[in-house]
């Protein structure tokens, strides 16, 4: 297959998160069938609610900061699905990952024809097995997976990773994982396995009950990542119980990206224990170089594009506009819009009344929330009126036509918008310098 066709067979397995069906067996079947690539390197896993991509990021950039060879795994992508799978920091090829999409598309059949599997396995399964058929003809040394959904069943749990990161557990994803903290904590603290090593951020009385339950099943003894974390003239310290960390600047925005930054840190050292040459110089360079694109990401100087997509993630961009925006003194164009099956209530209550504007738009997506179905919201927390749009395209147009010198146009609510609007920007970006 080229690109354009394996991209294509790809969506023609219905909707990643709609047609989801949680469970490990098809993609043990897969891996199985494409030579079980996954044990051709040392992996890690990072399960949790929110900061999983940031936390994998950065510890990506601390395995490359000390000449590791890397492969990291992301879902979900902004523009290309390429970009869900790095190799030492670069997105993979459209020509690499068609070919090992035809590889991954033909063992998948194969185990349907043989009457293996009733049914194709699904896109994530699909794409969570190119991207390890991918790390294994790289020749990567070390995978960093961010677990896609729970943990327990996502497809990233059959590689068996033997170290896993936690970050931060709260209520997402109900329908899939429980009504309760505690039922979506347990599906998440599923990653920790007999023989694992564990860092898990800070949580919650009740997630913090969950994962230890869960260790003492096991036999793991959990490492707590530090939140001995102290500002400095030029950044911040992290004082482990391995080493000093000082004056770290913190590539990636908002404070509770400190917290992430200790997880990957934790991880890090366990890493070094083993056959890894992880230096603290290591860590601290990948810290401040790590990127993850569309999480507090400003594009230019007049556009914050932040996927928060529940209410922690919500709380932890408000958090940063009263720091950041409201002391600079800027005003604020808020474009919003999320997926229908979220706590749209509780996100809109923390993010509505900062802005001053407020466009409610819908991105290209059968989960997403209209604009009309926003409304309410805006009419209940806003101090401006809510003012509506068809698709992200018009709520850009209508938020930069107004915009001035001291505004900041904020783009949040689902990594799908921030995707629909980072490629708008990029083309708009284009067309000016031509």
């Amino acid at each position: 297959m080229k690109f354009a066709e394996a991209n294509q067979y790809l969506l023609s397995l219905g909707h990643e998160t709609l047609t989801m069906k949680l469970g490990l067996r098809n993609t043990h079947l897969l891996l199985a069938k494409l030579g079980n690539p996954q044990t051709s390197f040392e992996s890690v896993q990072i399960a949790g609610t929110n900061g999983k991509g940031s936390t994998a990021a950065m510890l990506d950039a601390i395995g490359r900061a000390a000449g590791i060879r890397t492969g990291l795994y992301t879902s979900p992508h902004l523009v290309s699905i390429t970009e869900r799978i790095k190799i030492n920091g670069c997105d993979i090829t459209p020509a690499a990952f068609a070919s090992h999409a035809t590889a991954v598309r033909l063992a998948a059949e194969s185990l349907v024809t043989g009457k293996e599997l009733a049914a194709l396995p699904t896109f994530f399964e699909h794409v969570t097995a190119i991207a390890l058929l991918a790390f294994k003809e790289a020749g990567i040394q070390l995978a960093i997976l961010e677990t896609g959904l729970g943990g327990r069943l996502d497809s990233t749990t059959a590689v068996g990773a033997p170290t896993v990161g936690i970050t931060s557990i709260a209520l997402d994803h109900q329908e899939y994982l429980g009504n309760s903290l505690a039922e979506i904590a347990a599906e998440k603290a599923a990653v920790i396995q007999p023989g694992t090593q564990v860092v898990t951020a800070p949580q919650t009385e009740v997630a913090r009950r969950v994962i230890l339950e869960r260790c003492r099943e096991t036999g793991v003894t959990p490492e707590w990542a530090t939140e001995d974390i102290q500002r400095s003239k030029t950044g911040y310290s992290f004082r482990t119980d391995r080493d000093t960390y000082e004056d770290v600047r913190v590539a990636l925005r908002g404070d509770h990206q400190l917290t992430n930054a200790a997880v990957a840190i934790g991880l890090a050292e366990i890493l070094a224990q083993r056959e890894f040459r992880i230096t603290s110089a290591a860590i601290v360079a990948g810290l401040e170089n790590a990127v993850h694109p569309g999480r507090l990401e400003l594009f230019g100087d007049r556009f914050l594009l932040d996927g928060a997509h529940n209410p922690a993630g919500a709380a932890a961009l408000r958090a940063y506009l009263d720091d950041v925006v409201q002391q600079n003194r800027f005003s604020m164009t808020l474009v919003f819009g999320a997926m229908l099956d979220k706590q749209l209530d509780e996100m809109a209550a923390t993010l509505f009344p900062v802005a001053s504007r407020l466009i409610l738009t819908q991105p290209r997506n059968p989960r997403a929330a209209l604009s009309a179905q926003l409304k309410p919201f805006a009419d209940k927390y806003a101090r401006v009126p809510g003012e509506q749009t068809e698709t992200s395209e018009d709520a850009m147009a209508k938020a930069t036509s107004l915009q001035t010198a001291n505004e900041l146009i904020v783009v949040t609510g689902s990594l799908y918008l921030v995707g629909e609007v980072r490629a708008w920007l990029s083309k708009q970006t284009a067309v000016s310098n031509q």
